[in-house]
């Protein structure tokens, strides 16, 4: 059995990895770590009350110390993921990371950090399947269509924007396409922002948030006479949990950081 530790346990993200560990037939949840519901049995976010014998705390390196995890899921905050990760690499508990927002130089730490404790870490932006494929599919349109504008739209208590999604779909477009440029050489924005952000490489990205929405993402191409649109939804968070239970079963045979799920996937 996988001994799995959740970090933001109480968050929507989080319930739905709780419910998932506690059902999977080879993980069982060893650690809730939330700065809500602490002293509380884990159990009670799952809704029928049953208890799990866990209860939430919001001390993640006295969690891990003392539950003898092997890994961590984390789906908490920007500013705090990268420190979480860190934690638990120290503790020897491999992190699964869901959380976006994390910056290169911080990846590159965690990264330094898993080499020399020889451990594996999985940073996934997104653990849909669709999502991944939808990746994929718009690194190999790049090819053919140089002009591309990605829009993405996800719930209005998202923090950072643009979502890892887009960044990690951007980067896919742009290693194939490189830098192109595209618009008007003279182009204006009357109000700041209007076009979007930019990505180096000249590749615009567009961020919306509304309540209603879960997560959504639309690659736009454009050519002579034509346009080609590769889009996904994540109608519920439940559509994570394939991604994340093979993110956790896979980081205990890995060494160093994995930046991606679609490079265990598509492997």
């Amino acid at each position: 059995m996988i001994k799995v530790a959740i970090s933001g346990v109480a968050g929507k993200m989080g319930r739905e990895v709780l419910k998932t560990i506690v059902n999977a037939e080879d993980t069982v949840l060893c650690a809730a770590v939330d700065v809500q519901h602490q002293g509380q049995d884990a159990g009670v976010l799952l809704g029928g009350g049953e208890p799990l014998g866990v209860m939430v705390t919001d001390n993640l390196k006295e969690a891990l110390a003392l539950s003898g995890a092997d890994v961590l899921v984390d789906f908490t905050r920007p500013q705090t993921v990268a420190g979480n990760a860190i934690t638990a690499l120290q503790a020897g508990v491999r992190p699964v990371v869901g959380t976006t927002g994390m910056s290169a130089e911080q990846v590159q730490e965690v990264s330094a950090l898993a080499n020399q404790k020889k451990m594996g870490c999985i940073i996934a932006p997104n653990f849909a399947i669709g999502a991944l494929l939808m990746i994929k599919f718009a690194a190999e349109a790049a090819k053919y269509f140089p002009h591309v504008e990605i829009i993405e739209k996800h719930h209005d208590q998202k923090v950072d924007a643009p979502s890892g999604t887009a960044i990690k779909t951007a980067e896919a477009i742009l290693e194939r396409r490189g830098d192109f440029r595209q618009g008007p050489l003279l182009e204006e924005e009357k109000i700041a922002g209007v076009r979007g952000g930019q990505m180096t490489g000249n590749l615009r990205l567009h961020s919306i948030r509304l309540p209603g929405l879960v997560a959504h993402q639309e690659v736009i191409f454009g050519g002579l006479g034509q346009t080609l649109t590769i889009k996904h939804d994540s109608i519920a968070r439940e559509c994570f949990m394939p991604g994340v239970l093979l993110a956790v079963r896979a980081v205990m045979r890995l060494e160093g950081v994995v930046y991606g799920l679609e490079n265990l996937i598509f492997e």
